[in-house]
This record gives C-alpha cells, sequence and structure tokens, in this order.
C-alpha cells in the first residue's frame, strides 16, 4: 500500500489502535502474508511515547511470539529477567512480612525465564520499526471516527474525513473504546472503587530479579525489577488504593508519597526514591460479551479489561494478537474471506473463555485479598502455605503466568503461522 491514504484505497486489514496488541496483529498478519495490505491507524503522536519511563512484564510466551517475529532478541538486551516471585500477605504495620509463597522457573524444558520486565519506549519501537519493515502503514495522529459494515469491504470514515474501504477492521483502541460501542457489542463491567498507581523507583541494593507481590489490605503491592541505569538499582511499582487515597496520594508531595511509600516497600533494598513519574488509573472489569462482529474484530483492552493483581492484561492482548493474526492468515490461505463472521468465529472460540476465566480470576482474587478481615487471612494464608508446598500446582501457576498453560496459537510457541 501506497504511505498516503485517498477515497479508493482498499485494505484487507484496517487496525485501529497503535498500541502494543494493535501493531502485533499489523506485523504478525504482514509477517506471514506479504501480499496483504495492512494498516494502522493510532490516534497517538509518533513522539508520544518518548518520554514514558514505565515497563510491562512479557510473559515467556508472548517473549516467543517476538522472537518468531524477529523482536526478541533486539529487546533482551534491554531486558530484565524476572527470575523469583515471592508472595506476602500482611498489614503496612506489620514488622515482619511472611513469606507464604515463593515461585520459580521450574520449567526443565526450557531454560527461560517465566518473565522478562521490557522498557516500554524499547517495546513498541522495536513494534513500530518492524511494521515498516515488513511493509505495514501506520498513520499517526489520526483515529478511525466511523464505519459502515458491508460487502465486499465495509467504509471506514477517518477522524480526518478521508474514507478507506477494508475486508476486515479490528479494534485495539482500549478499554474504553468506541469502535466496540459502534459495533454494538455489549460488555460486563463493574467498577473496584480502585486505582492502581505506577511509578518507578531506585534502591540502595540490588534486586537480583526477584518480584514481589505484597497483599495488604488496600490492595496489592507489587514490586518488579528493572535493568540498572546511570549505576542505579531500579523496580517498577504496581500499587493498588482505593480510590480516594489513591487520589490523595497523587496530591501528596514528594516527602509524604514516599514516607507512604516506603511503609509499604520495607527495607530490605535499603534507601528508596521515586525515580521517574507518578500516574494513577481507574481500576475495573470490563468484558466484551462478544469480539467479532461481521467484518469486525476486538483485541486487547478493547475486548477485555481487568485488574492486574496477576499481571496479565497486556499478556491476554498478545495472546489475541496471535489468535486472530492466525485466524487470518490461514483463512485467506484457503481462500477464504477474513472478514466473514463465519471465519472470524475461530478466532471467538479461542480466545473469550480464555479471557473470561482470567477476567474472573483476577477478580475474585483481588476480592479474596484487598481487605482486612481475620477470618479471610486465616483462610487465604492457609491456602497460600499449602500450595507453596504442593509442586504441581505451583507448576500449574507458573506455567499460567508464562502462557504456557491451554492450546497456544502457534507464534505463542515459537512457530510461524
Amino acid at each position: 500500500m501506497a504511505e498516503t491514504t485517498n477515497d479508493t484505497a482498499t485494505l484487507d486489514c484496517l487496525i485501529a489502535g497503535g498500541g502494543y496488541v494493535g501493531l502485533s496483529v499489523a506485523v504478525a498478519v504482514k509477517h506471514a502474508a506479504p501480499h496483504m495490505n495492512v494498516l494502522v491507524v493510532d490516534a497517538a503522536p509518533e513522539d508520544a511515547l518518548s518520554t514514558d519511563e514505565r515497563a510491562s512484564a512479557i510473559a515467556a510466551a508472548a517473549s516467543r511470539m517476538l522472537g518468531q517475529l524477529g523482536l526478541w532478541e533486539d529487546m533482551l538486551k534491554e531486558a530484565q529477567p524476572i527470575n523469583e516471585m515471592i508472595v506476602t500477605d500482611s498489614r503496612t504495620t506489620d514488622p515482619v512480612r511472611p513469606v507464604f509463597l515463593t515461585f520459580g522457573d521450574v520449567n526443565e524444558e526450557s531454560n527461560e525465564p517465566f518473565a522478562h520486565m521490557v522498557p516500554n519506549k524499547v517495546l513498541v519501537g522495536a513494534l513500530r520499526g518492524k511494521a515498516k519493515e515488513v511493509g505495514v502503514t501506520i498513520l499517526h495522529g489520526e483515529t478511525v471516527d466511523d464505519f459502515i459494515t458491508s460487502d465486499p469491504t465495509s467504509e471506514i470514515t477517518l477522524g480526518s474525513g478521508k474514507k478507506l474501504r477494508t475486508r476486515l477492521l479490528i479494534a485495539a483502541d482500549g478499554v474504553r473504546s468506541s469502535l466496540r460501542d459502534k459495533a454494538g457489542i455489549r460488555t460486563v463491567h463493574w467498577d473496584y472503587d480502585q486505582m492502581g498507581l505506577v511509578t518507578t523507583v531506585s534502591h540502595e541494593r540490588p534486586h537480583h530479579g526477584r518480584a514481589e507481590e505484597h497483599f495488604l489490605p488496600g490492595g496489592p503491592f507489587a514490586t518488579l525489577p528493572l535493568p540498572d541505569k546511570d549505576g542505579k538499582h531500579r523496580s517498577s511499582l504496581v500499587w493498588t488504593e482505593p480510590t480516594a487515597n489513591a487520589k490523595r496520594l497523587m496530591e501528596a508531595g514528594d516527602f509524604t508519597f514516599e514516607l507512604e511509600l516506603e511503609s509499604r516497600f520495607g527495607h530490605k533494598l535499603g534507601e528508596i526514591s521515586v525515580a521517574g513519574p507518578r500516574k494513577a488509573f481507574p481500576l475495573g472489569l470490563t468484558l466484551a460479551r462478544d469480539f467479532i462482529r461481521h467484518r469486525f474484530a476486538l483485541v486487547g483492552d478493547a475486548a477485555h479489561g481487568i485488574h492486574p493483581i496477576a499481571g496479565q492484561g497486556l499478556n491476554l492482548g498478545f495472546k489475541d494478537a496471535a489468535a486472530l493474526a492466525q485466524t487470518i492468515v490461514e483463512a485467506d490461505r484457503l481462500g477464504l474471506d477474513i472478514g466473514m463472521e463465519t471465519v472470524l468465529e475461530r478466532y471467538q472460540l479461542w480466545r473469550r473463555f480464555d479471557t473470561v476465566q482470567m477476567g474472573l480470576v483476577t477478580d475474585m482474587l483481588n476480592r479474596l485479598f484487598s481487605n482486612d478481615i481475620t477470618p479471610l487471612r486465616m483462610v487465604r494464608s492457609f491456602g497460600l502455605g499449602l500450595v507453596d508446598r504442593m509442586p504441581g500446582i505451583k507448576k500449574m501457576f507458573i506455567d499460567q503466568a508464562a502462557g504456557r498453560a491451554g492450546t497456544n496459537p502457534a507464534l505463542l510457541n515459537g512457530e510461524a503461522i
């Protein structure tokens, strides 16, 4: 496809959303089927992520997909492996936080950690670079405002007023997807009255690749290891608090914020300090009732927004990308119309149950652990300790976290489509 759009341009796939998941679909499709015309419409300007200092947890299965697409080797140079994870359940006032559960990679067949932390700038930069390399066109600072579904193609109206035609429109436009609403797809949604605070901290002692999840009465407090930078040891925080307290923390001065942070982070890594901007976002559960319509598909947060308690949100999106790309490419090889609902039903069957299951699991975990009810505290502490003594169950949890559980699309197994 040409680098410019016009009123008569016809596409195989138009992807609304230039985040990680949208770009992954585009790269995966174009990588396996170079003849297909793929366009990504990204509302953000091209330099939008240049100041993003955050990082994302990439599960082992997702790293296999990125490796198959020719991206992982370069990313790995700036990634931090998560070699171990510990889980505690305590109050902020407790002098000691007993460790109830420990995870390490027990998969003897692969020597890979169950996850890596990758800087967001590195991840999106690699995806954008590969997209352009394989011939995907990216329109930055543009939006998909409307669409009319018809055959053999749907008509797309961009924010600039330009019109395009595509065999398949893929909505990767986030948890508040406007395209999902225009497609008439309803959602199941409830709010947790919690917010997730995200920032980066530097600390005196090295983390040795260990992640920690502390279940506190206000919500889970996760520390995730990052690569050292400028000679400083660093970790990423995902900190859950009730909405009112989260807003108070966001408005607090640096001194107050660091005092509150220290009471949760502890002193195990020595002196700590905030090393990045604070960001906060509301938490809730959003599950699309359907993932597809005729010539239309949802991926990523547009299909499912879940609690970050298990760190699986982005990795569910990568699974969507791998499954949808495989569905599209294999249907095209058979000479089928990739936009037909009967073709897209394969993708929906592949992904809907898995995402609903994960959404309900994270919902249950959040409700179980985000409280200070003594009987529940006793039950969950006993349960965590029991799991820690059962290698088979621990391996099941690790495989789930690594994305190795269940029947995966080819890319997640490191195989070509």
